[in-house]
């Protein structure tokens, strides 16, 4: 890959990271129950990625029923991740609700062992504490009836959803187009939670639709597609630095379009949990 090629697949790499990033400010502005939000997500996005793989011909066919399992259970895992995720952005605010997520990758790190036959690493646990100590930083106290630490508890275990979902679908779907499987994923979403349109609040759709078109399609079809596909250029570590970017584009755009002014402990706790990602995929990268 010459040096010109190379820097217009990072140029590509970091508009996805940004596009995910709207998910922050989208998901604190949009004025709809949150399941009916990602019902409406994945429903429009299911639609998206199905146009996008009759275009590019992406072959749709799940070769087993083992597969079919593990992508059932993979698209609980990103509903429960997704409505989680939501919630911790409506209860606290962009930032808190943006890094707290970013935990993902060390609680990888620390679940891996309960997956594979790998080893707990000790850098996994020094960085784990790490982590727990921007988590102490981010939250401003620790009172269970503020709104600011539920947000953050619902975007640790959001996370925590994620990881399980990334863990279980790693060794099963190496063999499978990474839009197939989030078609598939969204697609199982919108089903599961179609019975919920019956029992929540959806009229807000006739104002909110305009943001809820962007959720879904530059949010999640583009921007995790683009994503995905820019691991055929760089190694996942790569990919997962720059991903971390995410709560920077995010808070910017919550800062301009929400009045969110992020405060010197969101600054610094933050700073901990993105600097465990990179040590991480420094060390992930090495070891290969």
């Amino acid at each position: 890959m010459n040096e010109k090629s190379h820097l217009n697949h990072l140029l590509l790499l970091v508009i996805a990271s940004f596009f995910i990033s709207t998910s922050g400010a989208l998901g604190k502005f949009i004025d709809m129950p949150t399941p009916i939000i990602i019902w409406w997500r994945s429903a429009l996005a299911a639609i998206f990625l199905f146009i996008y793989c009759l275009y590019k011909g992406i072959n749709l066919k799940i070769k087993s029923g083992k597969d079919r399992r593990t992508f059932f259970i993979a698209a609980v895992f990103m509903g429960g991740h997704w409505i989680t995720y939501f919630y911790a952005l409506k209860l606290a605010n962009v930032a808190i609700g943006m890094l707290s997520i970013f935990t993902f990758p060390i609680i990888i790190a620390l679940l891996e062992p309960l997956f594979s036959k790998s080893k707990l690493d000790k850098i996994h646990i020094l960085l784990g504490f790490i982590v727990l100590v921007g988590i102490y930083i981010l939250a401003p106290d620790f009172d269970l009836q503020s709104s600011q630490l539920q947000g953050l508890i619902f975007g640790v275990f959001s996370a925590a959803l994620y990881a399980l979902r990334i863990l279980i679908l790693k060794g099963h779907v190496a063999n499978y187009n990474g839009t197939m499987l989030m078609f598939y994923q969204v697609a199982i979403l919108t089903i599961i939670l179609a019975p919920l349109l019956y029992y929540m609040d959806t009229s807000n759709i006739t104002t909110q639709y305009p943001y809820v078109i962007l959720l879904a399609l530059i949010t999640t079809a583009i921007g995790h597609t683009m994503f995905v596909n820019s691991l055929k250029y760089f190694k996942a570590s790569t990919a997962s630095i720059i991903g971390s970017t995410q709560p920077v584009f995010g808070i910017i755009m919550a800062f301009f379009f929400l009045n969110e002014i992020p405060t010197i402990h969101t600054f610094v706790g933050g700073a901990l949990i993105l600097g465990t990602v990179v040590i991480e995929s420094i060390r992930s990268n090495k070891m290969k």
